[in-house]
């Protein structure tokens, strides 16, 4: 019976995975989608012939993979001065510490162009998937991504 359960379970959960879409959890920095605010959270659906934001179950835009005309990549690297502040205020050595230690952010860029709508936007995203969003985007689309040689970043 236990195997039986277990067989069941296991063509359960992995006909979900096959059927599951998969998305990228990315925050609009800013661009041409005027129905949103800078810094609210999207998911990106990277498809085969298009790419799609959506927000809370509603879709706001949907670019055709053909138009898209370039991906760009960049990194915003500050120090976090504010934590090392925090955190000085109860142990010293620690603040210090903290100032000295980097945060990066890591965005993407993309521009279309279909027909005589032409938009772009520029999101952020998340350090572990960054460089799959990339590779996807550079895949449905042909275009290689803009300073994507100078990834030189390590996780």
């Amino acid at each position: 019976m236990r195997r039986l359960l277990a067989a069941v379970l296991c063509i359960a959960v992995s006909a979900s995975v096959a059927i599951a879409e998969t998305s990228y959890k990315v925050i609009y920095d800013g661009g041409s989608l005027t129905e949103i605010k800078s810094g609210t959270d999207l998911h990106m659906f990277i498809e085969a012939k298009q790419v799609r934001f959506v927000k809370g179950g509603q879709q706001i835009a949907t670019i055709p993979a053909s138009a898209i005309t370039e991906i760009s990549y960049g990194q915003d690297v500050h120090r976090r001065v504010g934590t090392a502040v925090a955190v000085g205020v109860f142990t010293l050595g620690l603040g210090a510490l903290t100032a000295l230690s980097k945060s990066k952010k890591h965005f993407v860029g993309l521009t279309w162009a279909n027909g005589d709508e032409k938009g772009g936007l520029a999101m952020q995203c998340d350090k572990n998937e960054y460089r799959g969003i990339l590779a996807g985007l550079e895949g449905v689309s042909g275009k290689k991504a803009v300073d994507s040689e100078a990834m030189t970043v390590k996780n």
